[in-house]
């Protein structure tokens, strides 16, 4: 069962059927409008609600004429107030297992999710959130999951090895050595310390995606996090990448720039960050 944001591309929408159709699950599509904040008393107030409205019931009837065509099954939402606290309230109403939300283009993470209601959803939500970027195709063949070692990252690995089992697809794990370059000249003991780590997080892994017979290839590197994994991605032509996100982040901490949001910003695939 999967939520999706109703303002996102129609791209999402459409791959949203896939794993709705593979899972044996259902569709909640929301769209959301923002509340009003006039005088309730005005006579015409009725036709100022209604043409607030309208965007967002146009929005899900379209919704409705696709999934039709595809032979989908949807249910439809018209929610008003805060739009990434809507989507959050409606996915634990409906349970959903996840958030299924579109991304326009290939942008800096300044540009593509400072503010936005996909980093509002991932930051304050506890449901796994999949970021469909435009022209991209949702796909479990190649499973690319990215691990620091910890609890987060265990999260991710397991949810990859799931998908990979369902669906028959390889897995690609990766960890980066991500330090200051000052760190080489002067502490390189703990730089090599967590080298060993990335060695050990991914090969630990592997064992466990073997222990199921899937295909495991592994891979360590030094440098931005999010430009390794990114362009680990497009070298593999990696299906989607898994990564974990840090709880209940807070907007603060989660605007800062981590490694995850910047890799949903740069991602060439569409990326699942799963929540523990």
């Amino acid at each position: 069962m999967s939520a999706i944001l109703g303002e996102v591309h129609i791209h999402a929408l459409r791959e949203s059927f896939k794993l709705a159709v593979n899972e044996g699950s259902w569709i909640t599509v929301v769209s959301v409008v923002p509340p009003y904040t006039g005088d309730l008393d005005l006579v015409a107030v009725g036709n100022v609600l209604a043409s607030i409205r309208k965007p967002c019931e146009d929005a899900l009837s379209n919704a409705e004429k696709i999934a039709k065509a595809e032979g989908a099954l949807i249910k439809t939402v018209c929610e008003e107030g805060d739009v990434h606290e809507r989507i959050l309230d409606l996915a634990d109403a409906e349970n959903c297992d996840r958030i299924v939300m579109g991304r326009r283009g290939l942008r800096r993470i300044e540009r593509a999710l400072v503010g936005s209601v996909t980093a509002r959803v991932i930051g304050y939500g506890h449901k796994d959130v999949l970021v469909v970027p435009k022209s991209t195709a949702v796909g479990w063949q190649k499973i690319l999951v990215a691990t620091d070692g910890s609890k987060y990252s265990r999260a991710a690995s397991e949810k990859a090895i799931d998908f990979a089992k369902s669906y028959g697809g390889e897995l690609l794990a990766i960890s980066v050595v991500d330090v200051p370059s000052e760190f080489y000249a002067e502490a390189q003991q703990v730089v090599d310390e967590m080298a060993q780590k990335a060695k050990e997080s991914v090969a630990e892994i592997k064992k466990k995606a073997e222990a199921f017979n899937i295909k495991t290839s592994t891979f360590t590197g030094e440098g931005e996090s999010y430009e390794v994994i990114t362009g680990l991605a497009k070298k593999e032509k990696t299906d989607v990448i898994i990564m974990g996100s840090h709880g209940r982040t807070g907007l603060k901490r989660l605007l800062m720039g981590s490694v995850t949001e910047e890799t949903i910003g740069h991602a060439p695939c569409p990326v699942l960050v799963v929540k523990a």
